[in-house]
């Protein structure tokens, strides 16, 4: 990646990790410490991330929807609901006083459509996309019709009660998504959801900005 973009490993001054696989955690900071002898920070309890999160045990909060958090509250003030669409989708809830509140964790389009296929007998593994009806006419269709579009009904149907939870008004409430299986299924959604495939890159941004600030020099 360096050397696509003409750099060096001398010119690095900082980092930081965010990382949801802790086996790999340790790995990949070992690899960056050989690569450079810049400190890289670690997205998790005891960095600050600007937000202040309402959960029971915010160490289990995953780094990528805190990243998504801290990015969306750059683009809009608050309150919103942020969703991560990968493996799993997962909806985070912010307030008006910018606090996390929490949210909800559902199996990812692709999850389900793996553990569809691997339970049944008959049902295969199909491409999915948006379909062009809701009442599907073969079998194809009819896993499309039940993934994407049941995806883009629950995640409508939890926007309205996170709304309705915390007495958001929804003309008032920002809704931004991200995440490789969030296209498929915004499409198929009445909520509009604002799309950033970048989204956890920039609040990785704005964190390690956010604590060299704090610093007062580079971390």
């Amino acid at each position: 990646l360096l050397s696509l973009h003409g750099a060096s490993p001398d010119q690095i001054e900082g980092g930081i990790l965010g990382s949801v696989v802790p086996v790999l955690s340790g790995r990949v900071l070992a690899a960056l410490r050989i690569l450079c002898s810049a400190r890289i920070l670690t997205v998790g309890p005891g960095l600050k991330s600007g937000i202040k999160l309402l959960l029971d045990n915010p160490a289990q909060l995953g780094a990528e929807l805190l990243c998504g958090a801290v990015a969306a509250l750059a683009e809009s003030a608050g309150p919103l609901v942020v969703i991560s669409a990968d493996t799993a989708i997962s909806m985070m809830a912010v307030n008006e006083k910018q606090e996390l509140v929490g949210g909800v964790i559902l199996p990812g389009v692709y999850a389900s459509l793996e553990g569809l296929r691997s339970s049944t007998a008959q049902l295969p593994y199909v491409s999915l996309k948006q379909p062009a009806s809701v009442i599907g006419r073969n079998t194809a269709d009819c896993i499309c019709s039940g993934l994407v579009l049941g995806h883009a009904i629950s995640l409508d149907g939890f926007t309205d009660r996170f709304m309705a939870e915390l007495k958001l008004e929804p003309a008032e409430t920002a809704l931004l998504a991200t995440g490789g299986a969030a296209p498929l299924i915004l499409g198929a959604c009445r909520h509009h959801f604002q799309y950033d495939p970048h989204l956890t890159l920039k609040g990785l941004s704005a964190i390690f900005e956010n604590t060299r600030q704090r610093a007062g020099r580079n971390p």
